[in-house]
């Protein structure tokens, strides 16, 4: 069950530039705060490797009907 939260995640996690190797990754919210999505992303774009530089950890709890539920995970990651 925890796998396929993992592989679902992995394709909703963003990576956007921020210069040459910086990337920030942005995870879905999960229940269970996985950052398999943020690693799975993290090593498409960083083939040969990537350093953390930081990481932003948030909880959402729902306070209506469009507001998602779950952990977001951050972060800001440097390529090899």
């Amino acid at each position: 069950m925890r796998a396929m939260l993992a592989l679902a995640g992995c394709t909703k996690a963003t990576a956007s530039r921020i210069d040459d190797r910086t990337l920030r990754i942005e995870g879905p919210g999960l229940p269970s705060g996985s950052t398999a999505p943020n690693r799975c992303v993290a090593e498409r774009v960083c083939p040969k490797g990537y350093r953390g530089l930081k990481e932003l950890e948030r909880r959402n709890t729902s306070d209506g009907p469009r507001s998602e539920e779950g952990i977001f995970t951050n972060r800001t990651i440097r390529s090899i």
